[in-house]
């Protein structure tokens, strides 16, 4: 029996030992196969890559979002761009590759050098950028030399053009660098070193829409690290393309009637607040930044007393002068200080204790109401309304009209200007308010600080009835197919605290300013087919102090930097606004004969689709009204 069982166990195991020795024929067979295939086959194609070819990946950029205005004009796209990088570990020798192919670039030799000792050589299979842009002769002589430069490579990549030369550049923005700073953040994902992101403007703002999604390719190369072939392929992903609210119609003739002064000048639908127009003068060529800027060209820009780096209508604050007597006009009339019947006597000046105040008007304007005050910019009538009133008063009405605070705006940097206080002034200087103090103040002179931008909002907002749109310039994103991602709402932040009976005295006011003889804007601004309502300014830079032999009372005599800001703001048509404006002209005078023409040209253009040469202003910009 026990015989038995052994001789069962024994045939057991040995068809299980037969059963493993078949399985370990069959792997050898298959390895066996698999080896003939490889070195007998397939053998010169694989000695071939091994001993003369090389894989790499190369990363593809993605092609960044267009930008287009309001009625899908193009205003930013995309163009070819050379650039020309080396290889170290092809290039050998480098010194010889590097010295022809400075010879072909006609470029000094240490020029290259300096680019390869900067660059990361212990990485000697990564390239190395020589040159961005190279151009098409460049490309040329190159590319009929390729074989005498090995290591050295050509990749055609999409680089940003904006179509109009110095067009829409505050608004618009620019591209530069990524920095190590930027990198080490980790907002800006997918990028490394040597990638162009939004750094200003719209173009930072939006970088995460419009950057899109890198891509890459697996590609075959020689011993030049020529490439031989494409083996594999991850396609890029393009940035979404994004509508303003800008009207590029309007925002090109705005830049002409701005053109060789220094300020801005914004409009804005005060409906909806959709910014139409936005233009801070001197501007700048965005698409030197794409390529490069000297160290020249960057010490021109940063040292320009005209600061063509700053978006005024933003980031420019300034005294709002008159235009500052709506709010003192409404707070006034709101708190019961004055109504539409009170009279004050203008001669020309208001004395309080030992010092004198001066309306602008030397021989005073006489009997004055509030609708008279602000048709003519009375100074003499404010000045006392805003004594009544107060300093603390009148900075709660200003603040709740929005002033002292960024609009929101979605723009960089916006300031946020000044509306003082007398706890400010204590908490700042040590003092206490002085009673005369206020009298500067209610005629927008004095600590206060706006931007042209707030001081849009707040036109928009008399225009509309009193509602606070929060301005903006996105309209609308899409993808390259068209798909809508995104569409921007109009949104409200606020409410004038004011009666609609306050209102209405005001804007009957502002109407009579730019429509009938006696009002401060009426010679520069009146048109006969289209009511415009609005209030001149005139910002004094310097205080008038006796015996100062350098503030010269003839404004024609005054030196340039010593003369007064021209403020406009204005709304048509006035019954039912369509386009609200706020314009500042840096040194420029009066705001009726500088800022005001300004306007009306730009409200022209907007509603009657007129467009009359820039120079034509030229007359209208001598002193006058304010």
């Amino acid at each position: 029996m026990s015989s038995y069982y052994r001789t069962a166990d024994s045939d057991w195991y040995k068809q299980r030992l037969n059963g493993v020795m078949l399985w370990v024929m069959a792997v050898f067979v298959v390895l066996v196969a698999r080896l003939f295939y490889l070195q007998v086959i397939e053998g010169g194609e694989y000695r071939r890559l091994s001993e003369n070819n090389c894989i790499r990946l190369q990363s593809l950029d993605a092609s960044r979002g267009l930008i287009f205005d309001r009625t899908g004009k193009l205003l930013v796209e995309n163009r070819p761009s050379f650039d020309l990088s080396i290889i170290l570990k092809d290039a050998k020798p480098v010194e010889e590759t590097i010295e022809k192919l400075a010879e072909y670039m006609n470029v000094p030799v240490r020029e290259l050098m300096s680019r390869i000792s900067g660059g990361n050589s212990c990485l000697s299979y990564k390239p190395v950028l020589l040159k961005r842009d190279i151009g098409r002769d460049v490309l040329a002589a190159i590319e009929v030399h390729k074989f005498d430069l090995p290591g050295v490579i050509v990749n055609v990549k999409p680089i940003r053009h904006y179509i109009k030369k110095q067009s829409a550049a505050h608004l618009l923005g620019y591209l530069g660098e990524i920095n190590a700073k930027e990198l080490k953040r980790g907002v800006y994902k997918g990028c490394k070193p040597g990638d162009f992101i939004g750094k200003f403007g719209v173009e930072k703002v939006y970088e995460r829409y419009l950057r899109g999604e890198r891509g890459g390719r697996q590609v075959e190369v020689d011993v030049t690290g020529q490439m031989v072939r494409v083996l594999k392929t991850v396609e890029t992903r393009p940035g979404h393309n994004i509508l303003l609210t800008i009207d590029q119609e309007l925002q090109q003739k705005t830049e002409e009637l701005l053109k060789g002064l220094t300020g801005a000048a914004a409009a804005m639908n005060p409906s909806t607040g959709q910014v139409l127009a936005l233009v801070s003068s001197p501007s700048f060529d965005q698409n030197a930044f794409v390529t490069g800027l000297s160290h020249k060209q960057w010490r021109d820009l940063r040292d320009n007393p005209a600061k063509p780096m700053s978006n005024k209508v933003v980031q420019g604050e300034y005294p709002p002068a008159s235009t500052y007597k709506i709010v003192t006009a409404m707070a006034c009339l709101e708190e019961g200080v004055i109504d539409e019947t009170t009279t004050f006597f203008c001669p020309g000046h208001y004395r309080l204790g030992n010092r004198v105040f001066r309306c602008w008007k030397r021989g005073g304007h006489g009997d004055v109401d509030i609708v008279k005050a602000l048709t003519e910019s009375c100074d003499v009538f404010f000045y006392r309304a805003g004594e009544m009133l107060g300093v603390d008063r009148l900075a709660w009405y200003a603040v709740a009209c929005g002033l002292g605070a960024p609009t929101g705006i979605d723009l960089d940097h916006e300031g946020k200007g000044l509306i003082p206080t007398a706890a400010w002034k204590k908490k700042h200087f040590g003092v206490p308010w002085q009673r005369g103090e206020t009298l500067p103040v209610a005629i927008g002179q004095g600590f206060n600080l706006v931007t042209p931008m707030q001081m849009l909002v707040l036109t928009s907002a008399v225009a509309n009835g009193g509602i606070i749109k929060k301005p903006f310039l996105l309209k609308s994103i899409e993808t390259v197919e068209g798909t809508v991602v995104y569409k921007n709402q109009s949104r409200n932040t606020g409410k004038l605290p004011f009666s609609i009976e306050t209102m209405e005295i005001v804007k009957k006011s502002l109407w009579k300013v730019a429509n009938e003889k006696e009002g401060t804007a009426y010679w520069h601004v009146h048109i006969n087919d289209l009511d415009i309502s609005g209030k001149t300014g005139t910002a004094q830079v310097v205080s008038r102090k006796r015996g100062d032999t350098a503030y010269e009372e003839d404004e024609s005599k005054r030196a340039e930097h010593l003369k007064p800001h021209a403020w406009f703001v204005a709304y048509a048509p006035s019954e039912k606004p369509e386009i609200a404006i706020a314009v500042i002209v840096e040194h420029g005078g009066h705001g009726s004969s500088s800022a005001g023409p300004i306007a009306r040209e730009m409200i022209k253009t907007y509603l009657l689709k007129e467009t009359p040469p820039a120079e034509n202003l030229m007359a209208e910009r001598h002193p006058g009204y304010r």
